[in-house]
């Protein structure tokens, strides 16, 4: 991990240089994230950046995303503050993840600034929403056969156990499977997911392995559950503006 940390932050000033950009938050987003890593896994790597005062003033919009590289070991790709203020502004689960990650590669004053800022739009109903969709969509497409990789499992698993933090806390939940873990959950469904995550993290992500039984039927129903709560949950988005417009603001003048 030292010799890929190094290696990430070199390209993280690769990325500085040539886009002519500021990284002010870098972290790591996936199953290295979450704490369930395969020996194969890669690194997937998410930052925002705040470009030049002038460049927010051109008629000719930029691109507000830099997509830096995508192989077998490295995927990163970036936000612009301008579009990771608006996308906390809708309450976007994904940025709440990133700004929670437990592996840091970079981060600044102007980043804890922002945060601060911006926890107040987090959204419970937008929440739940994006979990169990997420959950929903893997199952349908990944979980349906004899045999399945159990990485589609936590795939499933981990956003129907973020709708339960979500429904009994109201706020967000943590990264690591291991802390949604400690959840209540039924003895039978945690002693399979134990047996699941011992088979998991010795194996390739690729492998595939019989289907349990427990889980199976634990994120189909838990998928339905959450369905209908989401959908008859009141809108509870922040609609201000200014607070993120100051932010905004306040972030170009550092620069």
């Amino acid at each position: 991990m030292k010799d890929m940390k190094k290696e990430i932050l070199d390209r993280l000033e690769e990325i500085e240089k040539k886009e002519n950009v500021k990284i002010i938050y870098a972290v790591e987003s996936g199953s290295r994230a979450w704490g369930v890593e395969s020996p194969d896994s890669d690194y997937d790597v998410r930052f925002v950046y705040v470009r030049k005062k002038e460049d927010y003033l051109k008629i000719n919009e930029m691109r507000d995303v830099i997509e830096w590289q995508l192989d077998e070991i490295l995927d990163i790709n970036g936000w612009d503050l301008k579009k990771t203020l608006v996308q906390f502004h809708k309450g976007n689960a994904t940025l709440f993840e990133w700004a929670n990650s437990p592996v840091v590669y970079r981060t600044t004053t102007e980043w804890e600034e922002i945060y601060k800022s911006c926890k107040q739009f987090f959204s419970v109903k937008t929440s739940l929403y994006h979990y169990y969709g997420t959950a929903n969509s893997t199952f349908r497409q990944y979980l349906q056969g004899d045999e399945v990789k159990y990485k589609k499992y936590i795939y499933a698993l981990r956003p129907i156990l973020a709708c339960k933090y979500i429904e009994n806390n109201r706020t967000v939940p943590p990264v690591k499977f291991s802390d949604l873990l400690k959840q209540n959950l039924p003895k039978e469904l945690s002693e399979e997911i134990e047996e699941m995550l011992a088979i998991k993290l010795k194996s390739d992500e690729k492998d595939m392995n019989p289907k349990m039984p427990v889980i199976q039927k634990y994120i189909e129903d838990e998928i339905v559950r959450y369905e209908q709560i989401s959908k008859n949950m009141e809108d509870d988005r922040n609609p201000d503006w200014e607070v993120l417009n100051k932010t905004f603001l306040k972030v170009l003048l550092v620069e």
